[in-house]
């Protein structure tokens, strides 16, 4: 399996002050407002947003098709090849929005630039990396929907549009189970695209990095109408019992940029820094072969399941350690790591039926890294503060607590399993959520839901004037712009020792068990 090698290149905070001189220059006074607003969020402060008539025009970041969620089959002997594949998109996207925000001068003295110098290369390179899976799917027997070559032309988005295109359908509330309909949220407004995060002069599209997050990603908690739907009615056959782990906070900085689910064999295949709990020996190149040689920081030895989800910061101008690497500062992921003060990780039952056990080395991403392109159709980000997540808990917003509450990032993994496959092409399909009533559908069995809940301590961040001090982020692609709704969080169910039949007997039996 070859690595990903990957191009030095200036940290995208170089580019970002880069860009923020250019649009000073050339931008005819550009004022950046609103960039990330939702088209659907409600304004419930009803502020004057201040916004250029030009600023339009100018692109906020870059759109692509993403790939991998419509593959629905590939050949075994085609997976490595498949995922190498995946990556170079990934890759390739991270160094077009690289190039679209340090070329702000230049796009401002031709309308053209972006298309005929970003946008155009991007799509023939995307159009070969796709062929090269075509190509791999049939040389191992398999058959390629020739639609997905349709899929190689990138858009952009301009400022006032990021979330174009997405809806509030099919979220997940606090208890776990799939929703329909949207949660109501408040919205704070930006007046003003330079911030001053740490002292560090900021780019057009907000954060210390130049990529976000900016002011209207962030909300008042307080100030928030109550959108916690009641959990669907338990019936004579729910599972009731509950099985704690306690695998820490990751205290000991277990980190790397990978993502063995996506993107196995490639190195820096997240392009964004994960904790690592469970599971110590995950990175790019572990497989069902040796997952069980890594031992564990689970109290319970006989789990070694991999628990990740990418690093939260604070932007307060720290240098951390891997500000100058890829993954890190090198695409967008800066400021200082904050380590959760808790991490409670537990599994659930369903309301309507036993659930069998988790079969080994079974793989669930919940949420979507790329909300930002995507729309909020797999988003599961859960944002609350301590004392309100039985009342609030946002997806698109990052709250700001009151002084003594903390904030909170919960999931809620799906708990319905097809019964025969332990991954899916697109790492989605093999798994779903349970309907608005708790029950798994399409012949789907019900396992035990994996639920996850950090707690950090952050200080809170100040808008002032349209601008965000002492912002915090969840790390993410590039692209995606720090978005609070690209939240993610990913699995792998690895036991020993008839664990995972324990946990399941443990939920079935109405135990509390640990």
């Amino acid at each position: 399996m070859g690595r990903n090698i990957r191009k030095r290149r200036s940290s995208m905070a170089t580019k970002a002050v880069a860009a923020s001189a250019a649009l000073a220059l050339g931008g005819g006074g550009l004022i950046w407002a609103n960039f990330y607003a939702s088209a659907h969020e409600s304004n419930s402060y009803g502020q004057n947003q201040t916004k250029a008539a030009n600023a339009a025009a100018q692109v906020a970041t870059i759109s692509c098709p993403d790939v991998g969620q419509k593959l629905t089959n590939v050949p075994n002997g085609a997976k490595q090849g498949v995922a190498n594949e995946l990556a170079n998109l990934d890759k390739q996207i991270t160094e077009a929005y690289a190039r679209l925000a340090s070329t702000r001068q230049a796009q401002a003295g031709d309308p053209g630039f972006v298309q005929n110098a970003i946008v155009g290369p991007l799509k023939e390179k995307r159009a070969a990396t796709i062929d090269r899976i075509r190509i791999n799917i049939q040389r191992s027997g398999g058959q390629f929907d020739n639609s997905l070559s349709q899929l190689a032309a990138c858009t952009t988005q301009a400022a006032n549009n990021t979330n174009a295109g997405q809806n509030n359908g099919g979220q997940q509330n606090n208890g776990g189970q799939q929703q329909n309909g949207g949660q109501q949220q408040g919205g704070q407004q930006q007046n003003g695209g330079q911030q001053n995060n740490g002292g560090q002069q900021q780019g057009g599209n907000g954060g210390q990095a130049g990529n976000g997050p900016v002011a209207s990603d962030f909300v008042d908690i307080t100030k928030v109408q109550a959108n916690v739907k009641a959990k669907p009615g338990k019936n004579g056959q729910a599972s009731n019992g509950t099985f704690s782990v306690s695998c820490g906070v990751n205290a000991n900085k277990n980190f790397n940029t990978d993502n063995v689910i996506v993107a196995p064999g490639v190195t820096n295949g997240a392009h964004h820094t994960h904790d690592y709990v469970g599971n110590q020996k995950i990175n790019a190149f572990s497989s069902n072969n040796n997952f069980l040689q890594g031992g564990t920081s689970c109290s319970n030895k006989s789990d070694l399941s991999s628990y990740y989800w990418p690093v939260l910061r604070l932007q307060n101008g720290t240098q951390e350690f891997d500000q100058n690497r890829d993954g890190g500062g090198k695409e967008g992921n800066v400021g200082k790591i904050l380590t959760a003060q808790q991490a409670e990780i537990k599994y659930v039952g369903s309301p309507k039926s036993k659930v069998v056990a988790m079969p080994q080395f079974l793989r669930i991403i919940t949420g979507d890294a790329k909300t930002t392109t995507n729309g909020l159709a797999n988003a599961n980000a859960h944002w609350s503060c301590t004392g309100f997540e039985n009342k609030v808990q946002l997806t698109e917003q990052y709250p700001i607590c009151p002084q003594g509450s903390k904030v909170v990032r919960s999931f809620a993994f799906q708990s319905c399993w097809d019964g025969k496959n332990i991954d899916s092409a697109n790492h989605r399909s093999h798994v779903a959520f349970a309907d608005g009533n708790g029950n798994c559908q399409n012949g789907f069995k019900a396992i035990p839901q994996l639920t996850m809940r950090l707690i950090y301590n952050v200080p809170a961040p100040v808008i002032q004037n349209g601008q965000v001090k002492n912002a915090y982020a969840v790390d993410g692609f590039p692209e995606q712009l720090h978005k609070p709704s690209t939240d993610h969080d990913d699995f792998i169910s690895i036991t020993k020792n008839n664990l995972a039949n324990k946990i399941a007997n443990c939920v079935n039996n109405g135990q509390r068990c640990q």
